[in-house]
């Protein structure tokens, strides 16, 4: 089972499916009755377990040493917490896949959590990569650069770093400490004089043979010292080569040693920040406060930090820090290796078992511990004191922003504070480049994930913005009005805000009742006089237009919302814009790629010049042929491909 985990996404559903038992919702059976039916089929072994509801949608998942027994405890509802009561009462079949392990089960399990974010289990949400440090290996020059993603095969990498912010004061520092380029291949060779970073003393030049490549490989090296947390030999070097050269009257040399060792010596600093006996390690503290979690991560490696991130994990509100803290760590290693230690300010509930799971993520032993005294204890109060400040200033927030939503309520007479506001906008030039966006705003703020951008690809007249609002209002409504049981889908608004007139509310109207869609409050915001913010009329049905005092802060919140709405149409519609400036016809010929592009490119300079030329200028161009030359040129001669036919 453990290579299952490593496996894509698609084995992974396969293999789910292949070891599911028959259903129970054939049978019309729901919650206790519909486990119970399941538990005919479901065996001993060890294993991942999912509920699902009426939609077929996974509402739990879940790991158990014995599947039988763990599924077996749902069918005493009266014993389990209300959010698990409901859980069940929704459930209608299960399915399961078995594990040689419990430890592979509590793998996939964090797995499947992560991928499927069922409704009641505690989820991660954090949709972002790690940056990482990398030195390539396949160079006589190596580059040091950061990266994202996918790793690159043949480079050595150190990290993750919390942010790009984190990484970038690393590499400004190995920049200046040990001269590396960070320049891409390409660049590299095409250099003639050095760049600006050899200027500034943030390269030694390798490119333009300002430094040998064995000298530039002991730079190599160092660095890699400095990386693998060896700061003590790697300075005791430094100073004995500082007092060489001293002696020798190379005091260029001797000052360029000295501002390197400089250069670095700050980052040695012990204390809570950079502690003296931490080596490689996380240190993740959990904080709760009025329902809500906190957890913030610090990431150590080599004895450095490499930054922090705070994480707000969803649907803990009733868990115990122990049980939030576990689910988080699962999910949390579920695409990246584990450090060998993990610091924590809560108790486990199964550190072992969590334990060896993360070792089989890491291929090497992985040791969680709750430090009681000393450096360790004090770092792990430092991260829980930040956990804290964290979900204060978020719940600081969340109530200013609970303020706002209820005044929205109140001023458009809406029978709920929203917890979905749905704003749109266009964006073009003539027509041109046309996109329609949406953004989501509640009551966490901004939605990004949820955000959706909508190329128009309707025939339409050049600037007709309301044929563009009815395309994106019927991508947006037209397939997901209503369930198969009629109730409203999940992410149904709870109010749509345009940004126009009278005009545009009338029309998104009646693009809206013509979809059936006859329940979501609409209200329009149009600029005022002189496009004066602060001056806006609002329409909406069965009121007159209406305006709010100027320095009211509903009115600067439904500002905010039109202003992000019209921001990301820019963008997007900018973004569309250079993508097709960068395209070239030349892209459109068949058995035209990159390298033929750039060949008929440097030798005409322009797609221009490459369509005004003859055919015999064309077969001249090194790397195309006689037969590649007639393509191109009756490509742009189409009259010429008639002729050549006849």
């Amino acid at each position: 089972m453990s290579d299952l985990l490593h496996q894509p996404a698609d084995v992974q559903d396969r293999a789910f499916q292949e070891a599911t038992p028959a259903g129970a919702s054939a049978n019309g059976l729901r919650g206790v009755d519909a486990i119970k039916e399941a538990l005919k089929t479901i065996p001993l072994s060890p294993g991942v377990y999912r509920m699902l509801g009426a939609k077929g949608e996974v509402l739990y998942v879940g790991k158990a040493r014995s599947l039988k027994k763990r599924v077996t405890s749902y069918t005493r509802p009266q014993q389990l917490p209300e959010r698990l009561r409901l859980m069940i009462a929704s459930t209608v079949t299960m399915e399961v896949v078995t594990t040689h392990t419990e430890a592979d089960a509590l793998l996939l399990e964090a797995n499947y959590i992560k991928r499927m974010k069922p409704r009641f289990n505690i989820l991660l949400r954090d949709d972002k990569s790690y940056p990482w440090l990398m030195l390539t290996e396949n160079h006589p020059f190596a580059q040091i650069t950061k990266q994202r993603g996918k790793p690159v095969k043949g480079a050595t990498y150190w990290g993750p770093f919390a942010s790009a912010w984190s990484v970038n004061q690393t590499l400004n520092l190995i920049q200046r400490s040990f001269l590396l380029r960070s320049c891409s291949d390409s660049v590299f060779n095409s250099r003639t004089r050095p760049c600006l970073l050899y200027q500034i003393r943030r390269c030694s030049a390798p490119c333009v043979d300002r430094i040998s490549q064995e000298d530039y490989a002991g730079l190599v090296e160092q660095a890699r010292q400095f990386l693998s947390g060896k700061n003590t030999e790697l300075q005791r070097e430094l100073v004995v080569q500082m007092e060489q050269a001293a002696e020798s009257l190379q005091f260029e040399r001797a000052a360029a040693i000295r501002d390197r060792i400089r250069g670095f010596a700050s980052m040695q600093n012990s204390g809570i920040v950079n502690p003296t006996t931490i080596e490689d390690a996380d240190v993740v503290a959990v904080w709760q406060e009025a329902g809500q979690t906190c957890i913030q991560v610090f990431f150590i490696r080599g004895g450095r930090n490499n930054g922090n991130r705070a994480f707000f994990p969803a649907q803990a509100e009733d868990e115990a820090a122990g049980d939030v803290l576990s689910a988080f760590l699962l999910q949390f290693y579920d695409d990246k290796p584990p450090p060998p230690l993990v610091l924590v300010n809560a108790d486990l509930p199964e550190q072992a078992l969590i334990e060896e799971a993360l070792s089989i993520r890491r291929e090497r032993k992985v040791e969680i511990a709750r430090p009681q005294r000393g450096e360790k204890k004090d770092v792990l109060d430092h991260a829980a004191l930040n956990a804290r400040e964290a979900l204060e200033r978020r719940l600081a927030e969340s109530a200013g922003q609970r303020r706002l939503l209820e005044g929205v309520a109140t001023l458009f007479d809406l029978p709920d504070t929203p917890r979905r506001i749905e704003t749109y906008d266009n964006s073009h030039i003539m027509g041109q480049n046309a996109y329609g966006v949406m953004v989501v705003g509640g009551p966490e703020g901004f939605n990004k994930r949820a955000y959706r951008k909508y190329l128009i690809r309707s025939d339409m007249a050049p600037g007709d913005d309301f044929a563009m609002m009815r395309e994106v209002m019927e991508r947006r409504f037209g397939k997901s009005a209503r369930t198969e049981d009629g109730d409203r889908p999940e992410d149904w608004p709870d109010l749509l805000l345009i940004d126009g007139g009278l005009g545009q509310f009338n029309a998104v109207r009646e693009i809206l009742t013509g979809l059936g869609v006859t329940d979501v409050p609409m209200v329009a915001i149009a600029k005022g006089p002189d496009r004066d913010a602060g001056r806006e009329w609002f329409h909406m049905e069965g009121r007159e237009p209406f305006q709010l005092p100027p320095r009211d802060p509903v009115l600067y919140y439904l500002q905010r919302l039109r202003d992000e709405a019209h921001r990301f149409a820019i963008t997007t519609h900018r973004a569309g814009r250079s993508k097709g400036l960068r395209q070239s016809e030349l892209d459109t010929i068949p058995g035209i790629g990159a390298a033929r592009k750039r060949a008929l490119l440097n030798h005409f300079g322009s797609a221009r010049g490459v369509k005004q030329a003859g055919l015999q200028e064309l077969a001249d161009v090194a790397g195309i042929n006689s037969e590649t030359a007639r393509t191109i040129y009756g490509h742009f001669h189409p009259e010429w491909t008639r002729g050549a036919e006849a």
